[in-house]
């Protein structure tokens, strides 16, 4: 099938308000405290430390979420938290890492490169080697807490960096469990996409490469809207929802990236070797109406045992990103998943 604009780039974000997540009760009456916000107000459990690490030689800016109060010589499991395309970590990646810790693990967000608060040129950059390289950068980063168990790391991505996990955890077999929320596969939209065939867009980034290097300005590409109407696809209207109010808004995330990006992402296959993964086990969380749910399938499909698709009633994509009666279900999944697999 070919794929609208509306499912090329998952700008992911998170709500602005400072609306109290208690809503909900998620596991045995346990209701969140996590505020949601930009960047969200951590539980009165938990503290968040800015923290960078390197990848190779670019400096990565990440924020650190952990219990506040530790216990002494304890070792914690410990999660990689990737963000959406185009994406920052004050955003919904941070959201997710604040939750995780909240429930007792040690979670880390983080800018990729080329984005945010991040190292790495151009900006703007989808660079897919760095972006699954940025994972096992974190990985690395949390070995080095003497509260980590180094036995006991997972990883999680959501939408854009549910493709990028699974690539990055093909490649490190020290994350022990792999989870994706609304998993986007980025090769395959950029390939289905209303950007042309794979030819079509080797040719004109090649093009466009040519120019820059004879002085033209980096071009760069914004794909959603500053107004929807009646012909705005659905899913499209869940990203301008989030990208153009200020409930998702945040200063570092430009909404932009490079036009010769392109020519990377269509090369992006990351389902080749996923099963490579196993004996890992791998959960696919997507919601029951999100037009994005076919990524989540093939992937499924694709994967090896343990693996496990979890269907989120009613949900639709951006559903799993701050809606608090969806995220209930998503939480109390994802903690039976890492507790099983990691321990806490």
């Amino acid at each position: 099938m070919k794929l609208n604009v509306a499912m090329i780039i998952a700008f992911v974000v998170i709500v602005f308000t400072n609306t109290l997540f208690a809503q909900e009760t998620i596991k045995d009456g346990y209701k969140f405290q996590t505020r949601v916000g930009v960047p969200p107000i951590p539980a009165p459990n938990v503290m968040v430390e800015e923290v960078t690490f390197l990848n190779r030689d670019m400096k990565v800016a990440g924020l650190l979420y952990s219990p506040k109060e530790k216990v002494a010589g304890k070792k914690y499991s410990a999660i990689v938290v990737g963000h959406p395309f185009n994406g920052v970590k004050e955003q919904t990646s941070g959201l997710h890492a604040a939750m995780l810790a909240e429930l007792g693990y040690v979670a880390l967000a983080y800018d990729a490169t080329h984005y945010g608060e991040s190292e790495g040129e151009p900006r703007q950059e989808e660079v897919i080697s760095d972006r699954v390289e940025d994972f096992s950068a974190a990985l690395d980063y949390l070995t080095t807490l003497d509260y980590v168990d180094q036995d006991r790391i997972g990883i999680l991505g959501v939408c854009a960096s549910g493709g990028y996990s699974l690539a990055a955890a093909q490649q490190d077999a020290r994350f022990k469990a792999v989870a994706t929320v609304s998993m986007f596969n980025m090769g395959k939209a950029m390939r289905e996409g209303p950007f042309g065939t794979p030819a079509d867009i080797l040719k004109a980034v090649g093009e466009q490469r040519t120019k820059e290097a004879n002085g033209e300005p980096l071009k760069l590409i914004q794909p959603v809207p500053l107004v929807v109407d009646a012909n705005t696809p659905p899913l499209l209207k869940e990203f301008v929802d989030y990208y153009i109010t200020p409930r998702g808004k945040h200063p570092r995330n430009l909404m932009l990236f490079s036009y010769r990006s392109l020519a990377r992402l269509v090369n992006f296959y990351p389902l080749d070797h996923i099963e490579t993964v196993s004996p890992r086990p791998i959960l696919f969380i997507i919601g029951e109406k999100a037009d994005s749910r076919f990524f989540a399938d093939e992937a499924y499909s694709k994967a090896i045992e343990p693996k496990e698709l979890f269907i989120v009633p009613g949900a639709n994509h951006t559903d799993l990103y701050d809606q608090q009666k969806y995220m209930a279900v998503e939480f109390k999944k994802l903690d039976e998943f890492f507790s099983k697999y990691l321990g806490k």
